[in-house]
């Protein structure tokens, strides 16, 4: 028996739970990266989504350890 996984859909606005699992990172760490305007977000009503290409720049501005 197989296991079909299905391909990530391509989205334009994440909720925090999505946007947490796209970044391999926990739901919480996504609320306090929020909350500090590290991480960018939308409010649409009561709701709060995170935009594909806030993602995006948020990853491409984490400084890479040095060796």
């Amino acid at each position: 028996m197989s296991t079909a996984i299905a391909a990530p859909v391509d989205r334009l606005l994440y909720k925090p739970e999505e946007a947490a699992e796209a970044l391999a990172i926990g739901r919480s760490t996504v609320y306090e990266l929020m909350a500090e305007g590290t991480l960018k977000y939308i409010k649409l009503g009561r709701t709060r989504r995170i935009r594909r290409s806030d993602l995006e720049e948020y990853v491409a501005n984490l400084a890479p350890m040095p060796n």
